[in-house]
């Protein structure tokens, strides 16, 4: 079997796996790889090879890294980078000649210049036809847009969050898990938009990160306004922490108590 690694393509493209040709390679490392028209580049970010899928009865063929990238390589791509802030402003001067629905988030050349992808969100489907061919005529190159969601917008722009740490899509999610309400329910978080939102507007991506943990702690735990019985008696639960597992409980007569509710194990 052929050793794989696993590279993001371009500051904000695919992931996908390339065969290694038998180099070794570290995870940030900036490789050039082989793309379906010419070289395009990107970076290491597993050099884990993937586990077999046995319900997969056929794979996509992989192509293969063509080198680390060295110096030359690294200076054409910082070329490239420079040009992105002109590529944007042409393209959103035509994207408002077309009266198009758009809003331009970002560009970016491949390796070889022979392509550029720009990234755009919108609200609705878009038909850009027209907008393709005035850039291939100006740009020479083969053209490729992007409809985008805003969590890729945040990823692509990047930023911090509330924590006061980049953005986790930006420093290491490879894909966006999907995010509930629940999530925050179950882990006794405040439903203000505004606190369990991220940049981009959606729900944040790290209250999946405990969540099957508070799952697992809150069994066996009463809910608010539930009755159970204490050694001082019959009482009402005000409040419950899970992570202590204690219930803040109103036992009438203006009597309140903190009382410790054992996990299965403990009894």
């Amino acid at each position: 079997m052929h050793e794989l690694v696993e590279v993001q393509l371009r500051l904000a493209g695919e992931i996908e796996y390339f065969i290694t040709n038998g180099i070794k390679f570290e995870r940030g490392e900036c490789v050039i790889v082989e793309a379906d028209r010419g070289l395009d580049y990107g970076t290491v970010i597993s050099d884990t090879p993937p586990e077999p899928d046995p319900g997969s009865s056929s794979r996509k063929p992989v192509k293969k890294v063509i080198r680390k990238a060295n110096p030359w390589d690294l200076e054409q791509i910082e070329k490239n980078r420079k040009k992105v802030k002109d590529l944007i402003n042409i393209c959103a001067k035509k994207v408002q000649e077309h009266k198009l629905p758009m809003k331009m988030v970002g560009a970016e050349y491949s390796f070889d210049r022979s392509k550029i992808i720009f990234y755009f969100t919108s609200d609705n489907r878009v038909d850009f036809r027209k907008l393709v061919k005035d850039l291939a005529s100006i740009f020479r190159v083969r053209i490729e847009l992007r409809q985008i969601g805003v969590r890729d917008e945040a990823k692509m722009l990047g930023g911090h969050g509330p924590c006061g740490r980049e953005l986790c899509c930006r420093s290491f999610l490879k894909d966006f898990a999907p995010v509930t309400i629940k999530m925050a329910k179950v882990q006794d978080l405040p439903l203000n938009p505004a606190k369990i939102s991220g940049l981009c507007g959606r729900l944040m991506c790290c209250l999946g990160y405990e969540f099957e943990c508070y799952k697992r702690c809150c069994r066996g735990l009463p809910k608010v306004g539930k009755e159970i019985k204490t050694e001082l008696g019959k009482g009402k639960v005000l409040e419950v922490n899970i992570l202590s597992r204690t219930a803040t409980v109103d036992l009438g007569d203006g009597k309140i108590k903190r009382v410790h509710i054992p996990d299965k194990e403990e009894k």
